[in-house]
């Protein structure tokens, strides 16, 4: 297609088809020279401070301990396009195998920390993991007694030259701390595995390194059928870093916290990359959430900026400790994974002093991030919308058939450009069915674009509930709802009824002291939606089942309604 200017972000032609400005060049380096120019230029600056486990790194010596480890990996007999899973939370262990793994062209497979037994050994066997570097437990995942699980053979195996039967690629355990376990080698000791010989190799790999090999894997949630391993570029995630960020203002005076999951896109791209591409310094508050350790955080480190989904920014915003921390050196930061409701964002900009905070969209398959609202946009646009189009990005809404819908019509949002992976890992069919032969990625998500080009999206293409003929899309009613003022948070969802063939079931959330019943909520409804839209059945909940990035698991609660009340077949949607 031509060039593309700013213009592009709004529709031409009254159809749902948008592009984002090309007049800043990507970037064609590689994430480990990115990181040693940003080491060479911020040297002796605070690069990430890991609260919960007292480490503190400058950008030198996070450089130097990234080497080490990549020689260590060397060591190990790792070469480029070997697989090395880690199994983690937030700990800086896992900040410098990212970018040790990267140093040498080995692709990170990074896994949930909330995985069990059978999750560990599909992810390891489906890409042939060669090593996996793991902590010994988190929360009440006990990490090394699953992995004994499935590798019996290590009590009696030389470190780094496992033969197990039920992994049968993976050749060495790393696990993290200075603590010794029979078949494993510890993470204190890798870069003592390594001499001159691949200490002086560093350089030479890396030199043969290019911007579009894979680097990372990074498995989707699994929700229907097995997780599948979306394959990420240095290109595809190191570019998504730097214009998330710079759509943010980051600049390397700035300080982000970071309580996202480093496993996921949004800690690990948009978080650590990002600010390696800016030279700002990383915060970490600890190895999972707290809203009163990420306060402590923003407050002792003076942040600036600041990433989460809403439920975090309202359990800071309702924390009994809210008021005893001094946030005002916030400015920005992003909010993504679920809406926000205008009472939240009012909040946020007002009590946590962020009035550059931006809301984005995006997916694991595009690297993730594909709209993105600007830090001076309307609150009612940062909070009916995610944004409009980035850079280089081209999206289009599409009906059944293919075709283009008019402007504010919802359909499938199809996205293109540099941040669309390379494909699923070993899964060439369920690639050719996400990736038409144009290169336009279907996301499955519905979504309206509007003149302006800012993009809603209205729900999942398979989330919809057909309700006596009616499609509903349950993220209508979700906003609808959202506007109560009891409401802190709302799931919507169909389960199967034997008149209408699906109902549909709201799970809520109220804010802290607040009592309400089933009918007050559908009284709330009625006159305001359609009488086909009001949700027939109402639970009041303590919380909603998430996955770890704070995505609402709509399946475990409606498996959970379906059990409640007898039904005995699920609904199509």
């Amino acid at each position: 297609m031509p060039p593309v200017g700013p213009a592009l972000r709004k529709p031409h032609g009254g159809l749902s088809h948008v592009a984002g400005d090309r007049s800043v060049p990507l970037l064609e380096h590689t994430i480990p020279q990115v990181l040693a120019a940003t080491a060479a230029r911020r040297g002796p600056h605070p690069a990430a401070i890991f609260r919960e486990a007292g480490k503190r790194y400058t950008w030198t010596e996070l450089a130097r301990e990234v080497d080490a480890v990549a020689a260590g990996l060397l060591a190990l007999g790792l070469q480029k396009g070997d697989r090395v899973g880690i199994w983690s939370p937030n700990r800086p262990e896992w900040l410098v195998t990212q970018f040790a793994t990267a140093r040498i062209g080995v692709v990170l497979v990074t896994i949930n920390p909330a995985y069990r037994t059978s999750e560990l050994e599909y992810v390891l066997n489906k890409v042939g993991c060669k090593a996996l570097i793991t902590a010994a437990r988190f929360k009440s995942s006990d990490y090394l007694g699953m992995i004994r699980t499935l590798a019996p053979e290590l009590e009696t195996a030389e470190p780094g030259r496992l033969s197990a039967a039920r992994l049968p690629s993976l050749r060495a355990v790393v696990r993290m701390g200075p603590e010794r376990s029979p078949g494993m080698l510890s993470f204190d000791g890798l870069s003592r595995l390594a001499g001159p010989a691949q200490r002086n190799r560093l350089d030479l790999v890396t030199a043969t390194l290019d911007a579009q090999d894979p680097i990372n894997i990074q498995f989707t949630s699994g929700t229907t059928g097995a997780p599948k391993g979306a394959t990420l570029t240095h290109a595809n995630i190191l570019n998504n870093a730097d214009i998330v960020t710079r759509t943010i203002r980051l600049t390397e005076a700035d300080r982000l916290c970071i309580p996202v999951p480093l496993y996921h896109c949004f800690g690990m791209v948009m978080g650590t990359l990002g600010c390696v591409t800016k030279g700002a310094a990383m915060v970490f508050p600890g190895e999972g959430f707290e809203a009163t350790a990420a306060l402590e955080a923003i407050a002792s480190e003076r942040c600036t900026a600041f990433y989460g989904v809403p439920t975090m920014f309202v359990a800071m915003l309702d924390s009994a400790d809210f008021k005893r921390h001094d946030v005002a050196s916030l400015r920005t930061g992003i909010m993504a994974g679920a809406p926000c409701p205008i009472e939240v964002m009012k909040r946020v900009v007002s009590d946590l002093h962020m009035p550059e905070v931006t809301i984005a969209y995006g997916m694991t398959e595009t690297s993730p991030v594909s709209f993105q609202s600007d830090v001076d946009d309307p609150i009612g646009k940062r909070v009916a919308t995610v944004g409009r189009i980035g850079p280089h990005v081209e999206v289009k809404i599409v009906d059944e058939s293919g075709q283009t819908v008019p402007v504010g019509q919802s359909g499938e949002l199809c996205t293109r450009g540099y941040s669309v992976m390379k494909g699923y890992w070993d899964e060439a069919e369920k690639t050719a069915e996400a990736i038409d032969q144009e290169g336009w990625m279907h996301t499955g998500d519905l979504a309206t674009i509007d003149r302006d080009g800012y993009c809603n999206i209205v729900g999942r293409v398979k989330d919809m509930v057909i309700r006596g003929g009616e499609n509903v899309y349950p993220r209508e009613i979700e906003e609808f709802l959202y506007r109560h003022p009891k409401i802190s948070d709302v799931q919507v969802f169909g389960v199967p009824d034997p008149r209408y063939g699906e109902e549909l079931c709201a799970w809520i959330v109220l804010h802290p002291g607040e009592t309400a019943t089933e009918e007050d909520i559908r009284s709330y409804c009625r006159g305001q939606i359609a009488h086909y839209k009001v949700p027939r059945h109402v639970r009041f909940m303590e919380a909603l089942p998430m996955t770890v990035t704070g995505k609402p698991q709509k399946f475990v609660m409606r498996d959970a309604m379906i059990a409640e009340l007898g039904l005995k077949t699920a609904a199509t949607a």
